[in-house]
């Protein structure tokens, strides 16, 4: 092959617009039979839109990650049927001890997060603000709330929860640092093994699906009463949630035994939450002894 034709090619290619490339991808998509077939059994989603922006094919991966209807997505803005999260208010069961209590999580951007638990009447309150955690005990007989000390497990955890995106998105700017050890089997199940080193020196191990890289289990060390502790979270029985796929049951392991197992029951995306419920309460005012 002579250069002459080469460059001639390659001086066709640079006068190809954009846009020609995206109206012949948009014929392929379009195309019945073999290509169609070929797109819907890649396990990673494609999504062809054209100059405007506008969804002209999805295939059944990412119709599935992001919980669309291939038909109903059709000819609509690729922002619009993928936005991303906000807010979360997940309501569920927490099975604990023989008991199932109701508890109701809700998150919120930039990073606040709230938990309660509720049994007999009774509430518990664990809460982060973005600036502190506190929380309402009732279950141990507290009912004003206490501020927790950062260093405090249940404050991390909290702190962790809070965040939408996760600690390894984007991580490097967030002061986070990701190695990974290997490939291994978790329960007959291919996963990456990555060790996670956050910002405040706390080292968590993730493992994720190999097949399609969600997390199923995390693994750290916790204090209690002056012992250390390995604590093992399991995720599973993931369902989309506009656009992101989010674990519908978490079971807690310490030391090898099941401590409590919490079953997402419903979830709702970007909800108006007000800032104040993220809010340490003001204590009530101690009554002093009145006189003689």
């Amino acid at each position: 092959m002579r250069s002459g034709f080469i460059d001639k090619l390659i001086e066709r290619i640079r006068r190809v617009q954009p846009e020609e490339v995206q109206n012949y991808l948009v014929r392929l998509a379009h195309e019945k039979g073999f290509l169609e077939r070929i797109f819907d059994a890649l396990q990673e989603g494609v999504i062809v839109t054209d100059i405007q922006g506008k969804i002209q094919f999805i295939n059944a991966a990412a119709a599935q990650l992001f919980g669309v209807e291939p038909e109903e997505a059709f000819g609509r803005p690729l922002e619009e049927k993928l936005r991303g999260l906000n807010s979360l208010r997940m309501t569920g069961k927490l099975h604990s001890d023989g008991r199932e209590l109701p508890v109701v999580i809700q998150i919120k951007r930039p990073a606040m997060g709230r938990g309660d638990v509720t049994m007999q009447g009774v509430r518990f309150v664990l809460a982060y603000d973005g600036q502190s955690v506190w929380e309402i005990n009732a279950f141990d007989g507290k009912t004003e709330p206490e501020r927790l000390p950062p260093d405090h497990d249940d404050a991390k955890q909290m702190i962790e929860l809070a965040d939408l995106d996760g600690p390894l998105a984007d991580y490097k700017a967030r002061g986070n640092a990701v190695e990974l050890i290997g490939k291994e089997e978790l329960e007959a199940t291919p996963v990456y093994k990555l060790k996670l080193t956050l910002k405040n020196g706390d080292v968590k191990y993730v493992y994720l699906d190999a097949a399609n890289y969600l997390e199923l289990k995390v693994s750290s060390k916790s204090q209690r009463e002056g012992s250390e502790h390995t604590e093992d979270e399991y995720y599973s029985d993931y369902k989309p949630v506009n656009g992101v796929l989010i674990a519908h049951a978490i079971e807690t392991r310490v030391d090898g035994q099941t401590e409590n197992q919490i079953i997402i029951e419903k979830i709702e995306a970007n909800v108006t939450m007000d800032d104040g419920i993220f809010k340490m309460p003001v204590k009530a005012p101690e009554k002093k002894p009145s006189g003689p």
